[in-house]
């Protein structure tokens, strides 16, 4: 979420025209065409779905400040002096949980990875018998919280110290906490 993306499509001779199809997971399909005859581009795509054009290169799809609506598929077909080459994508986004460590009302730490997608991994250290709790959201992020049980009643080496790891495709965090 938030970075930009570029899809290439591969070009074998001259272009002549280049279709870009859209169909994400949420909302209706968009197209951009671009004719290299006319040099235009017919478009129907949200603002932030542009085609990029370098010097000598095919048009290659840029896609500014990925957002969860732009996951899905990306088909490129490209129409060229050497035939018609066909490339697809597919667009998975990732969300970076906020994530949190607090105590609760009776004093056991809570950790909670908010917003992600996918959902984080929560564990504990020492290691805790808690399962993780998860909540989803309408954006499709997951919200995943879990609460500390100490194994065998006792906290290691006599310290209430503890700490929550979130492991996440889009990035690692731990905190620790006495409570």
């Amino acid at each position: 979420v938030g970075d930009s993306s570029v899809f290439t499509c591969p070009l074998k001779g001259s272009i002549t025209m280049q279709t870009w199809t859209i169909t994400p997971k949420a909302g209706g399909p968009c197209s951009l065409v671009y004719r290299a005859d006319t040099n235009m581009t017919e478009r129907n795509c949200s603002d932030n779905i542009n085609l990029t054009f370098g010097a000598g290169l095919a048009p290659a799809l840029e896609i500014r400040q990925v957002g969860i609506a732009q996951e899905g598929n990306y088909s490129c077909d490209m129409a060229s002096t050497e035939g018609n080459f066909p490339t697809m994508y597919h667009l998975t986004v990732l969300v970076p949980p906020r994530p949190s460590l607090y105590c609760d009302e009776q004093g056991s730490p809570v950790c909670e990875a908010a917003a992600g997608k996918p959902p984080a991994q929560l564990s504990w250290v020492p290691e805790s018998s808690s399962t993780a709790e998860e909540k989803g959201h309408d954006n499709g992020t997951v919200t995943v919280l879990s609460r500390f049980t100490a194994r065998n009643n006792s906290v290691a080496n006599g310290t209430n110290v503890t700490t929550c790891m979130v492991s996440h495709p889009a990035g690692n965090w731990s905190e620790s906490i006495a409570c």
